[in-house]
């Protein structure tokens, strides 16, 4: 053999060592460690490992659930479970024929995946990684070992990165767009000839209708025994759907290590902590959008003038595929805002004169990805509010944080239109429509001037929206705390100056839950609450949020049984006499609680559905000056009414077969197989921290929104310490031994003390390893 040979057919081994070599490395590798109750705890050497192991996790509790999700963002869901089936969108039961033409027409995936491109190569591996973890899992297990849910439906596909964005869009336009969906789909030209019948468009349901809430503590070193920061985060969020909660923790050698929870198939983590900072999140009070009033032309009402130019609106037909029957097909417009929208209870209406266009600061929003990559990577509250206010991705949520250090942030700094009032006086439509800001908060501008589209300013993330130094923040060192009001009583004992309503009044009266809070924390810290000492550790924080304390019936309770005395019968709605002898003996015995041994706690329940509606409750006035303690005393006038309301729920309970004194533990409970397990809490609306909504099923209560995720979080030198609870469980599969077991431990009020550190996690007697790659 020539040297020239020998040369050439080493250099061809060495290729092929090197080529194999190459091959032989992954592209995505991740270790699972699952900890009691099913908590995986996910390593990786970068960021694509960290998706793939958490999507790989997540599907083996519950692939079904983002199977169906994946089905509804696509518009398939009349195509594959018919059109009159319903599933749930923006919080809402939505129609699945109305949801598909929702998203069909509405979902821009080529302008998302612009904006994804966009973002930091970390958080865009992440989202890779997450794909290919989800159909890891599914090429992985034969058929029989999927759930049953959906084994066998044609609807369970590999994954792509365009369900993923659609997915993200969802999520982000919950609180705007996703909520104004009927109204959306209900727009047509008053020329066009009917189409196919869809509900009527009634009225969207806005954050504080639809009852999303939360609880979010964050408790600074001036008032914490350990001098450093002590967190509750406490979301009330659906227990069923794709917003359920997910818990994980994702480590990256030296770049990222957090804990917490994620919303079900979204890479990263929503709320949870690091070794130096703690956060959560409650629902904001910002509009994220507002409408545009259009003048347009009297010969075509689908063109439309702006500054004088007359344009014409982009029109589609979107097609939806129905099973059992022939497609159906509907016209869509859109105007330079965005989609056209109809809510003719309020003149909201498409005429031959004019219409409105919705435009939604959250459209097209995948910022938020890196804004949860840069709070799960902050050492500091600082950081934290730099990053939301660089990125303008939060969507929906204030953020309150605390920090090792003792500092605390309360942070309404989201994707919001940059309206002020001035300009909204300014841009007020021609039809008188921008009253609208005042009775139900809804903007309306004049879409025919082009100085009325919503205000640029220089630097911020997306044009038009407010700039993240212009909206509510603020650092301390004693408390900040939030219960889905506005930020003017972030902290009780300074209350702050009026921003741009369109993120939320200022000065009015607050819901029951926040004075509840702002009450208890002002006991703890008086040492007036009945707990040892005066100062904020994570065990008097657990007890104050699970002293399950009703604030309205402490309010209502003494001036009801005063009436009751006076005379001890009512009428019900249904014109029926009903004594109310025992309804009240009841009453006065409650200790106004609801833990799972309190008993009346559901008569007051339903008394109070009724009660809190009637005009002129309150004796005594909402006091600015006083907003904690204020509206308060049952005004006499409204005695018959109350023993109406006081009537109704007698009669509801008997019809139901439910005694008066039933302890609430077998009244509000969990369906799990055949257990009926107590959950203890109660409606927020009532003032209970601990917030449970609950609808009747037969004779009893069954939890379907409220406490999800618990945590309560502080640092020692070692690291973060957390104890957390997911109510409802990891796992939607019946079949998982995770599917019951926190929601058993919660009706004890237990806790689990999340592991941390890899020798925290080694030490847990059942830990379960999997490693995944390829």
């Amino acid at each position: 053999m020539s040297a020239r040979l020998s040369a050439l057919l080493g250099a061809v081994v060495i290729g092929l060592i090197l080529a194999g070599g190459a091959q032989a490395a992954p592209r995505y590798k991740a270790q699972i460690s699952r900890t009691a109750y099913g908590i995986p705890h996910v390593s990786a050497a970068d960021y694509g490992g960290i998706g793939y192991g958490q999507a790989y996790a997540f599907a083996q509790d519950n692939l079904c659930l983002l199977a169906d999700k994946v089905v509804t963002v696509n518009g398939e869901r009349s195509k594959y479970f018919g059109p009159d089936g319903v599933n749930t969108v923006a919080f809402a039961e939505t129609k699945n024929l109305e949801s598909d033409f929702f998203f069909r027409a509405n979902l821009d995936v080529a302008a998302l995946k612009t904006n994804f491109d966009k973002l930091s190569a970390d958080y865009r591996d992440m989202v890779l990684g997450y794909v290919a973890g989800y159909n890891r899992f599914l090429r992985d297990t034969p058929k029989a070992a999927l759930p049953v849910a959906c084994r066998d439906g044609a609807w369970l596909r590999p994954l792509t990165l365009d369900d993923m964005l659609r997915l993200n869009e969802e999520r982000m336009i919950q609180a705007s767009g996703g909520a104004w969906l009927r109204q959306v789909n209900a727009a047509a030209p008053p020329t066009l000839k009917a189409q196919a019948a869809l509900d009527a468009p009634g009225l969207p349901l806005e954050p504080e209708q639809f009852g999303l809430g939360s609880n979010g503590w964050a408790f600074g070193r001036d008032v914490t025994a350990n001098r450093s920061g002590v967190l509750l985060g406490n979301p009330h969020f659906p227990w069923e759907t794709t917003n359920r909660f997910y818990e994980v923790h994702l480590t990256i050698p030296g770049r990222l290590d957090v804990m917490g929870v994620t919303i079900g198939g979204a890479p990263g983590m929503s709320i949870g902590f690091n070794k130096d900072v703690a956060w959560t999140h409650t629902v904001s009070t910002d509009r994220h959008f507002t409408l545009f009033e259009l003048s347009l032309d009297p010969a075509d009402a689908t063109a439309y003038y702006l500054d004088g130019k007359r344009l014409t609106m982009a029109a589609k037909a979107v097609t939806v595929e129905v099973k059992d029957g022939p497609p159906q097909t509907r016209m869509t417009y859109t105007s330079i805002y965005g989609p056209m929208v109809v809510m003719p209870q309020v003149g909201v209406a498409w005429t031959a004169k004019s219409a409105y266009a919705l435009r939604d600061a959250n459209k097209n929003n995948v910022r938020s990805g890196d804004s949860w990559l840069g709070i799960a990577r902050a050492r500091s509250v600082e950081e934290i509010k730099a990053g939301i206010t660089k990125t303008l991705g939060i969507p929906w949520v204030n953020t309150i944080a605390s920090d090792r250090e003792g500092n605390v942030l309360y942070a309404d700094i989201t994707s919001t239109p940059n309206v002020t009032a001035d300009f909204a006086k300014t841009c007020a439509p021609p039809s008188g429509l921008g009253a609208l800001a005042a009775t139900a908060r809804i903007y309306v501008l004049d879409g025919a001037r082009s100085a009325c589209n919503w205000q640029v300013a220089a630097g911020t993330a997306s044009p038009g929206l407010m700039p993240g130094e212009a909206m509510p923040s603020v650092v301390r060192t004693d408390y900040v705390a939030n219960s889905n009001d506005s930020y003017w009583l972030a902290n009780g004992r300074a209350p702050m100056a009026a921003f741009p309503p369109i993120v939320g009044p200022a000065a009015v009266a607050q819901n029951l839950r926040t004075r509840s809070g702002l009450m208890t924390i002002e006991a703890r810290l008086a040492g007036t609450d009945g707990l040892p000492g005066k100062s904020i550790d994570p065990a008097s924080v657990q007890a104050m949020l699970y002293a399950n304390r009703n604030l309205a019936a402490d309010l209502a309770i003494p001036d009801l049984l005063k009436m009751c005395a006076a005379a001890p019968s009512g009428t019900s709605t249904a014109g029926k006499d009903v004594s109310l002898v025992g309804a009240c003996t009841v009453l006065a015995q409650w200790d106004r609680r609801m833990n799972v041994d309190s008993r009346g706690a559901h008569l007051f329940v339903e008394f109070w559905r009724k009660a809190q509606r009637i005009p002129g409750l309150w004796a005594t006035a909402f006091d600015a000056t006083d907003p904690v303690h204020t509206p308060r005393d049952l005004n006499d006038t409204a005695s018959p009414a109350l023993k109406t309301a006081l009537a109704d729920a007698v009669e509801l309970l008997a019809v139901k077969g439910v005694a008066l004194d039933a302890p609430w533990g077998e009244v509000q409970y969990a369906v799990r197989g055949d257990q009926k397990i107590p959950v203890h809490g109660g409606e927020g609306g009532d003032g209970v921290l601990n917030a449970q909504q609950s609808a009747w099923v037969g004779s009893g209560l069954v939890p379907f929104h409220g406490s999800s995720y618990i945590q309560v979080v502080t640092f020692d030198a070692k690291g973060p310490v957390a104890d957390a609870i997911l109510t409802y469980d990891q796992s939607t599969d019946p079949a998982s031994p995770h599917y019951a077991d926190q929601t058993l431990l919660h009706a004890k009020k237990g806790w689990v003390r999340l592991p941390f550190s890899a020798a925290e996690i080694a030490a847990d007697k059942g830990v379960k390893v999997t490693t995944i790659s390829e």
